[in-house]
């Protein structure tokens, strides 16, 4: 019986350890603070972005930060988008200006 309880201490002391380590590495499921107002790790242009800025684009990473894969992705679609949209404008501001001058 004693042999037993032996067991029980070790099996609980092992999986304590375990727990502990665990939320030392992993954290305790906490949200990360929220950056300073006016702050961020990444760099873009003050103005005009382009879809070349948006690629270019890299996050920190860190153990408990967001898949890198789909920012990724969600970065690509957005730098997609924004050349079309630009190139978009940029027709129609030339369309209006053949207009004009006409």
């Amino acid at each position: 019986m004693s042999t037993a309880l032996i067991y029980l201490v070790v099996m609980v002391l092992i999986a304590a350890v375990v727990f502990l380590l665990a939320s030392v590495l992993f954290g305790r499921g906490e949200e990360l603070e929220p950056l300073q107002p006016g702050t961020s790790p990444t760099t873009l242009p003050p103005s005009d972005v382009s879809g070349d800025d948006l690629r270019a684009v890299r996050f920190q990473l860190t153990l408990r930060g967001y898949k890198m894969s789909e920012v990724d992705w969600v970065m690509r679609k957005a730098a997609g988008e924004l050349d079309e949209l630009r190139g978009r404008v940029a027709e129609l501001e030339a369309r209006m200006a053949k207009q004009e001058s006409s």
